[in-house]
């Protein structure tokens, strides 16, 4: 399942990051296999906002496409 897919207040464990480029830039920001975020708000074709550590990111839906999640 792609981290797009997520439905507003669901969480899920990132498994992996397709692009490595991208890897690094999400790592920034604590991103990273095995840790787990909350879909806080999705909006309608635009990003998908993110809840995890304390912190909210919002990510586009390009980008989110090449996130692996599991619910």
């Amino acid at each position: 399942m792609c981290l797009n897919e997520l439905k507003r207040g669901q969480s899920a464990r990132v498994e992996t990051i397709a692009d490595e480029q991208l890897r690094v830039q999400l790592l920034r920001f604590g991103i990273a296999a095995g840790c787990r975020v909350i879909c806080h708000t999705r909006l309608w074709a635009g990003p998908v906002v993110l809840r995890f550590g304390g912190q909210e990111i919002a990510l586009g839906r390009e980008v989110a496409q090449q996130i692996q999640v599991t619910p």
